[in-house]
């Protein structure tokens, strides 16, 4: 493919994924390797306290900024980005965790429309332009809450006073199980609170009966007594889990917020690691190159062999035009995480971007290992799709691109190419089957759409 014809085709896929992911931005899925990897370390023994299977639970972040967390059918937390940044501390987090796990075990959750909302996916590794561009700018800064709107977790499923108060119970327990303090989940609850009060409003008399969830103080009170008696309330939060929050915290706030915010936020006097990853987002964003730059190299001398420090700077190489200067960082990266899907789909984007096609190869291994292991990438399907474009293999770019277009919600896109990828591949293969399999969903979808009209 010439550079030309790249360069066309990439920039008419960021204008398409930025217009496709708009209208559900508040709502989006925010992938991130580092993000996700914290997530499940901090939520493994409140999953086995709750008898479940890590492997069976997932923890998924939220491109929301409002304070809140939920369940949505299956075993699945829902975590949005702005209940990240109000929290202090992983503790607070892992007791948010703790309280939709019981709403999961105790079978509380139920699919509805806000959860739909959540179908569409943003990277925030990948595409920082664009994704800023659909996260809706200054309107989805960090924190921000509407008037009059209530902080307090579950708003998305309307669970009676006994549900709320079954699942306190049973998250106090799963965090007595793990040996993890409930001091956490106290504060955060105090958070709320105050954000009540904030917001304007105030419990009065009577409210109790007519509010989906039991008071703040009401949960507050009744918690500390809980809590203070078990043996788990003296114990020392997790360290390296702490650490780890405050830099993806920062990571996130550096992504989300405006640049001028983070800069107040984390001022350049601040040499500490969260402020050097917030103000390397901000710069980069604001496509300051040689300050991005720094403020990645400041994180690697720290620590030269973290592998999310080496990912963001080959992302800020790469995003700034020089994919062949980004390919050592996304190398070492990869290679580091085990070959982790998101970081090693980056890693192929910067192959292909090299316009090389020496290194059409690798990025085509890269690829098909990243969706493999984790089928739930558009970007990395498109990126597939490139090089089996490049290769002359259209059938299966055809499929690659009804991967990507079923989980963009273009249905009847996602029909066509499913169509058109079958004639061409060999009948009873498993792409055909795949194929075949992507056009019955997008067209039942197409007409489950017919039907609601």
């Amino acid at each position: 493919m010439s550079i030309r014809r790249l360069s066309v085709v990439l920039a008419a896929f960021l204008a398409l994924f930025a217009l496709a992911a708009r209208p559900a931005a508040a709502q989006s899925v925010l992938r991130d390797a580092e993000t996700e990897a914290l997530f499940r370390d901090m939520s493994r023994p409140l999953i086995v306290a709750a008898g479940l299977r890590p492997t069976d639970v997932d923890v998924v972040l939220i491109n929301d900024s409002s304070v809140n967390a939920f369940v949505a059918g299956g075993q699945a937390v829902y975590v949005n980005s702005g209940l990240i940044n109000e929290a202090s501390s992983a503790n607070e987090v892992q007791g948010v965790i703790a309280h939709e796990l019981g709403h999961v075990t105790g079978g509380h959750a139920v699919l509805n429309s806000g959860a739909q909302a959540a179908s569409r996916i943003s990277l925030l590794s990948l595409l920082l332009g664009a994704a800023a561009v659909a996260a809706g700018g200054g309107e989805a800064g960090m924190g921000v809450m509407m008037a009059g709107q209530q902080a307090a977790m579950g708003k998305f499923l309307a669970y009676n006073r006994s549900q709320e108060a079954s699942a306190d119970a049973a998250g106090a327990s799963y965090l007595s199980q793990a040996g993890i303090t409930g001091k956490g989940s106290i504060a955060f609850f105090k958070k709320l609170q105050n954000l009540e009060y904030r917001y304007g409003y105030s419990p009065r008399e009577g409210d109790e009966f007519y509010s989906t969830h039991p008071m703040t103080g009401d949960r507050i009170a009744t918690l500390q007594d809980t809590y203070q008696a078990d043996p788990a309330w003296n114990n020392p939060s997790d360290a390296g889990l702490e650490e780890r929050f405050k830099l993806v915290k920062a990571k996130l706030f550096g992504y989300q917020a405006e640049p001028r915010d983070v800069l107040l936020t984390y001022p350049v006097t601040d040499n500490s690691l969260p402020a050097h990853y917030a103000r390397a987002y901000a710069y980069h964003r604001e496509a300051h190159l040689d300050r991005a730059l720094a403020e990645a190299d400041a994180l690697l001398l720290a620590q030269p062999d973290n592998p999310y420090f080496l990912e963001l700077k080959g992302q800020i190489l790469l995003e700034a035009g020089r994919p062949n200067d980004a390919l050592d960082t996304l190398r070492r990266a990869t290679s580091m995480t085990g070959n982790q899907p998101l970081i090693a789909t980056l890693f192929g984007h910067a192959l292909i971007a090299t316009e090389d096609r020496a290194n059409y190869k690798e990025a085509e291994e890269v690829l098909r290992a990243a969706v493999a292991r984790d089928r739930e990438n558009p970007f990395a399907w498109y990126q597939l799709g490139v090089i089996y474009a490049a290769n002359g293999d259209m059938p299966r770019a055809r499929l690659a691109s009804a991967e990507q277009q079923v989980m963009n919600g273009s249905l009847a896109e996602a029909l066509i190419s499913a169509r058109t990828a079958q004639i061409g591949l060999p009948q009873g293969s498993p792409d055909w089957l795949r194929a075949q399999d992507i056009e019955f969903e997008a067209k039942a979808a197409i007409e489950r759409a017919k039907n609601r009209r």
